[in-house]
């Protein structure tokens, strides 16, 4: 770990595409950057077989995506270490505390935390990028003409499952939510309660609270998640989701937030901008200092 008595000029929380994003862009400018990740990258991204969305990179391995991200701050000298962030104290500078206890201190910082994981069905983590997916609008092209069924947790999962059924051959919705059902007809909607998704090398079922093991090549699990660790005492939320201005600036001066965090939608080209925005809002808040 580098030295805890170094005062950088900005701490990203968050080493996904939002934070670092966030580094390349405060490198530019020449600023001090340290990058402070729970993982080095996102997991989510990593275990994308494919990224379809991204410009310019069509195709391109949620993998190699990340690993682009990372070597491109790393080659203009943004410092990237594994540690967990548990608090982050303002003052006229601001003290971040690891998990371990060791203490940054910068003169300001980006939250780019993401998104906290619901409890996991089982199967979901071991299959994730092998027929789990989180997000129909970048995985739906792998599944043409497949079966596939949708876990939704809230009815804004309901656009999912129509998109989906515009591509596949059939899709079963499993809404976890009460109320009307608003998804096009050719969706079976299905109330039984999933209770483990089911494969070896991928996904072939999806196991039932009634013993039934209902056979799909994916599956997309679509939660109303919520952000990571509310860092920072007083930070404003609403619905779980980081507010922010249009500079990305949060109600605390000299600190902004990027990416899933700030809320919907999770997409790697808004956590990219996110980031991009933060770091120059960031730039210019340290200059003006």
């Amino acid at each position: 770990m580098k030295d805890t008595s170094k005062l950088w000029d900005l701490l990203v929380v968050g080493a996904g595409p939002a934070g670092i994003a966030a580094a390349i862009n405060a490198r530019v400018r020449r600023k001090e950057v340290l990058v402070l990740g729970a993982e080095i990258g996102s997991s989510k991204l990593r275990k994308a077989p494919q990224v379809d969305n991204y410009p310019g990179l069509s195709g391109i391995s949620g993998e190699e995506l990340m690993e682009r991200f990372l070597d491109h701050a790393r080659g203009l000298g943004a410092v990237i270490e594994e540690a967990r962030v548990e608090m982050v104290y303002p003052g006229e500078e601001f003290t971040c505390m690891t998990k371990d206890f060791q203490m940054f201190k910068a003169r300001a910082v980006i939250l780019a935390t993401g998104v906290r994981q619901a409890l996991l069905l089982p199967g979901e983590k071991e299959l994730l990028g092998r027929g789990v997916s989180y997000c129909a609008t970048c995985d739906a092209g792998l599944y043409k003409g497949k079966d596939v069924a949708v876990i939704g947790d809230s009815p804004e999962a309901e656009g999912e499952v129509n998109f989906l059924a515009e591509l596949c051959h059939k899709v079963y919705y499993f809404p976890l939510y009460k109320g009307d059902v608003q998804v096009s007809s050719n969706v079976e909607v299905r109330l039984e309660k999933p209770r483990a998704i089911l494969g070896e090398e991928r996904v072939n079922a999806l196991y039932l609270s009634s013993g039934e093991e209902l056979p799909v090549s994916g599956v997309f699990v679509i939660r109303d998640v919520k952000p990571g660790e509310q860092l920072v005492e007083g930070l404003k939320l609403d619905d779980g989701a980081i507010v922010v201005g249009r500079g990305m600036e949060t109600n605390i001066p000299g600190i902004f937030a990027a990416g899933d965090c700030t809320g919907k939608p999770y997409q790697i080209g808004k956590a990219v901008g996110e980031g991009l925005t933060a770091a120059l809002s960031a730039v210019a808040y340290l200059d003006q200092r």
